[in-house]
């Protein structure tokens, strides 16, 4: 099987994210894989090792995006491919990743594609949809389990809390959702491994493609921080005393009565 994965660096949303001027400052910033996006490096290694061939995960991204390949190279898969966009693109959006991956996959022979449900820093869930639309692949959004038997796909799609079960065939786009499998950790030895597997790094010349094909169709007004969350108010006395002061504040203060 010819199995890709979609990956994506973000930023660490453990790690304090600092924003000036509407920008978030990426100087001293900690960038991982995109969480969701393990659960589809994870499941794309299960489904390689179950089904033979080989698992390929791609990025857009920057040069500095090489370290999340190759951590995914280390948990096990097999080709990494770099689209660097650096020196040729100001800015992007959904579409101008999904037109690139388009072309990156034009004529390749695809049997699945895996893809984080969201990513944590814009969290379209777009990029995937957006692809195999253009692919002219069927797609299933939030998988939890997924079963090929030949050409036969059966795959529960998480739907808030309850499970649906489609059928489907190859090929196929899907994005993962939590509690399709637990991502396994890179190893020493997959560490090592990982620096002698091929990285290729490709520009947007190299696939044929404009600057103005890529032209986004949204616009960033502003990013800003959460405001921080104030101290809560412990009310005291007696019960009936309470009940007055609470219902009191959420009409005066909360403005939800």
């Amino acid at each position: 099987m010819n199995i890709y994965v979609l990956l994506k660096k973000t930023f660490d949303t453990e790690e304090k994210i600092t924003v000036t001027n509407g920008q978030i400052e990426e100087d001293g910033a900690e960038f991982i894989i995109n969480p969701y996006d393990e659960y589809a490096v994870e499941e794309a290694i299960k489904q390689r090792d179950e089904h033979g061939g080989e698992v390929t995960v791609v990025t857009v991204g920057d040069g500095d995006s090489e370290k999340q390949l190759r951590t995914a190279l280390a948990m096990g898969a097999d080709k990494a491919v770099l689209i660097n966009t650096e020196d040729d693109l100001e800015e992007g959006d959904q579409f101008t990743t999904a037109k690139i991956l388009e072309a990156y996959f034009d004529e390749k022979d695809v049997d699945l594609i895996l893809a984080g449900n969201v990513a944590i820093d814009e969290a379209s869930g777009q990029v995937g949809p957006r692809l195999a639309e253009r692919l002219g692949i069927p797609f299933v959004t939030t998988i939890t389990s997924l079963k090929i038997d030949g050409e036969t796909v059966n795959i529960d799609k998480d739907v808030e809390g309850d499970v649906e079960k489609v059928e489907t065939s190859l090929p196929l786009l899907v994005t993962c959702q939590q509690g399709l499998n637990d991502p396994r950790y890179p190893s020493l030895p997959g560490i090592m491994k990982a620096k002698k597997k091929p990285l290729e790094e490709l520009e947007i010349d190299d696939l044929d493609l404009d600057e103005d094909e890529l032209e986004t169709k949204t616009k960033t007004i502003d990013i800003y921080l959460p405001p921080e969350k104030e101290a809560g108010r412990v009310l005291e006395g007696e019960l009936d005393d309470q009940v007055k002061e609470l219902v009191s504040l959420l009409k005066t203060e909360a403005k939800v009565l």
